[in-house]
């Protein structure tokens, strides 16, 4: 027997995923979203039968074994979830769409990567045709009999689209190619022009899905009698169920009343099922049109609602079983298929999200990108991960890489009292991978800045004639920096060595500084001294400068003026030690 291929629809947000799919079950799910964004993972089942008749003439002489397509809608308000993670695992097939106006955006990179990192053969549907200058629309036509019919500037301004998508494919290592012309599916990526909001060149699309489906998927898609396996793709409480799962069936059958196996984000859950809802051909798991039928059994492939009591903990991502004796095996098995499998370092970053399949896929780009993985962990920032966080020896490594999770209260309440700890958040694994690169680069500028005050770095200031403004306890006195640069708390020695007094504050005007730099002129408090004795008006004074930090600048990149003054102080030093500094 041969079960339908599962196809998993790919894609940046707003390129038109789910108008897609409203072409082709001619439904209106798009329309009814949240701000035209999906939501919620679904799935549509659709039969051979209504393949065939939106193919019209495309299919005549043709026979096909495969019973329909099943379809699977991702969320395009965020990158991969469960499915997209792990769509390479559960797809048979892909369709990635992509606006032939706006070419590659951030999600299609990365359903690229992902697809090529599950070996997930893949179509793309080059939509939004009905956009391109002069394009004459051909409602429900194939797009191998709308292109006919086209003026030849739409033609050429479409085959152009297409050829910076073909040129973006083979950056990403792919040979791509307008469907009608490719002579060898196995190595050329088709692109299948059209219009989801015209239903233009769906017939095409979907002659293309049967024909690789029953080329090269036939053996893998063959499927024998036994207990169901599935994967949850949704945990969500439904009006008069209670907790349901929507679920995934890609073997075996699954009944009313089968004990199974879920996988949570503890111990596996063992339950009965109480119900299995199936939505009807053509209608949509998540936003069906017609009421769910309540069917006594289910075999692969199918999306379906579980209803099943103590589900609370199930998690979206993790396998559910159909267990038909000692459940041990069985339970064992579903933990270690929910563990987490993130490779750890004791060095690196923690990094949360919100399935198990997007944690791996979060996990895949950090190791891509050499980022070091301290702890892999499902669900919002709690306290325990900013603490985490805290005791990352590496400065740069104290930082929550969040996809798209909150953040708990005690999160919340212990990154108030811990300086250093980054929590990023992003609904884009790539945006969130961004985030870190830019944070890090501040926090290194930070660091570097951290450090320049720490050491103490040479300064050489002269004391302006005719402006003493007090003697003493603290003298204040005019000055230019004649090089380097001077702060509050360091000593100050005369051209002989003789240390003369500590600056207590540095002002121009009305303004406290922190620091005063080669070129400026301030009045500059001194403790310890008294003009007329230890200083006087037109001596040039510098920095006293530990040892150890006037070595360690020495071979460090410093403007010139720093390094003037530098060389000064050592000749001013070595009169006394030979070797100081070296």
């Amino acid at each position: 027997m041969i079960r339908q291929p599962i196809v998993s629809v790919l894609g940046h947000v707003d390129h038109g995923k789910t108008s897609l799919l409203d072409a082709i079950r001619g439904t209106a799910v798009a329309a009814r979203e949240a701000g035209g964004v999906t939501q919620h993972i679904g799935a549509t089942e659709v039969p051979l039968e209504a393949i065939l008749r939106v193919c019209g003439d495309l299919v005549k002489g043709r026979s096909f074994k495969i019973p329909g397509l099943l379809f699977i809608d991702t969320p395009g308000h965020h990158a991969f979830t469960t499915l997209r993670a792990r769509g390479g695992a559960l797809a048979d097939l892909a369709v990635l769409v992509v606006d032939l106006n706006e070419g590659f955006r951030p999600q299609t990179v990365e359903s690229i990567r992902i697809l090529k990192q599950h070996k997930t053969p893949f179509v793309v549907a080059a939509n939004k045709i009905d956009v391109i200058p002069g394009w004459r629309k051909h409602e429900r036509m194939a797009f191998v009999a709308s292109v006919a019919e086209q003026p030849p500037a739409a033609v050429a301004a479409l085959d152009e689209r297409l050829y910076d998508l073909a040129a973006k494919f083979y950056e990403q290592g792919f040979s791509a190619e307008r469907y009608d012309r490719v002579t060898d599916f196995s190595t050329t990526i088709a692109m299948v022009p059209t219009s989801a909001k015209r239903r233009e060149g769906i017939a095409d699309l979907l002659l293309v899905l049967i024909g690789l489906a029953q080329r090269f998927l036939e053996e893998q898609l063959r499927t024998e009698e036994g207990p169901g396996e599935g994967t949850i793709l949704e945990v969500k409480e439904e009006k008069g169920h209670g907790t349901t799962l929507d679920v995934i069936i890609y073997k075996g059958t699954m009944s009313r009343g089968d004990t199974i196996v879920v996988g949570s984000t503890g111990a596996p859950i063992v339950t009965r099922i109480r119900a299995v809802l199936k939505p009807k051909p053509l209608d949509e798991i998540r936003d069906p049109q017609d009421r769910f039928d309540s069917v006594k059994e289910v075999s692969a492939a199918a999306g379906v609602k579980v209803v099943a009591a103590d589900i609370e903990g199930a998690m979206a991502g993790a396998p559910i079983r159909v267990v038909t004796g000692e459940p041990s095996p069985v339970v064992e098995e579903v933990a270690r298929e929910t563990a987490v499998k993130v490779e750890t370092a004791d060095e690196g970053v923690v990094v949360k999200a919100d399935a198990l399949g997007s944690l791996e896929a979060l996990a895949f780009e950090c190791k891509s990108l050499n980022i070091p993985i301290r702890a892999a962990r499902i669900g919002p920032v709690s306290r325990r991960d900013v603490v985490d966080a805290a005791t990352i020896p590496n400065p740069l490594h104290r930082a929550v890489l969040s996809f798209n999770v909150g953040l708990l209260p005690d999160a919340i309440e212990e990154l108030a009292k811990t300086p250093g700890v980054e929590v990023l958040s992003n609904t884009v694994i790539y945006g969130l991978l961004e985030d870190y690169g830019t944070w890090v680069e501040k926090r290194k500028r930070e660091l570097e800045e951290q450090a320049r005050r720490e050491i103490v770095y040479p300064g050489k200031i002269l004391l302006l004639a005719d402006h003493v403004f007090r003697v003493s306890k603290p003298a204040i006195v005019g000055v230019r920096v004649l090089a380097g640069r001077i702060r509050p708390a360091q000593m100050l020695m005369r051209h002989d060595g003789r240390e003369v007094g500590r600056i207590r504050s540095i002002r121009s005007g009305e303004q406290t500084l922190d620091e005063a730099r080669m070129g400026q002129e301030i009045a500059v408090a001194i403790e310890g001294v008294t003009v007329g004795r230890q200083i006087e008006p037109g001596d040039v004074l510098y920095n006293v400068m530990p040892e150890q930090d006037a070595k360690a600048l020495s071979s460090a990149e410093l403007s010139r003026d720093e390094r003037e003054a530098l060389e000064e102080i050592f000749a001013i030093k070595r009169k006394e030690d030979r070797f100081w500094g070296m």
